[in-house]
């Protein structure tokens, strides 16, 4: 895989948890800890993409 499909798939894969953050944060249920773990998973993709795009 090159490293500009393995950056749009990382993106895709960043906006996905984005939507799913957004989700879990209008859901009345849902648990605090779950969102924190989503925006983890999301801040680490985020630096993955930010390190392969310098």
């Amino acid at each position: 895989m090159s490293v500009s499909a393995h950056l749009q798939e990382l993106k895709r894969k960043h906006e996905a948890l984005s939507d799913q953050v957004e989700q879990e944060q209008r859901s009345p249920g849902s648990s605090d800890l779950a969102i924190a773990d989503l925006k983890k998973q999301k801040l680490r993709l985020k630096e993955e993409i930010n390190r392969l795009s310098i």
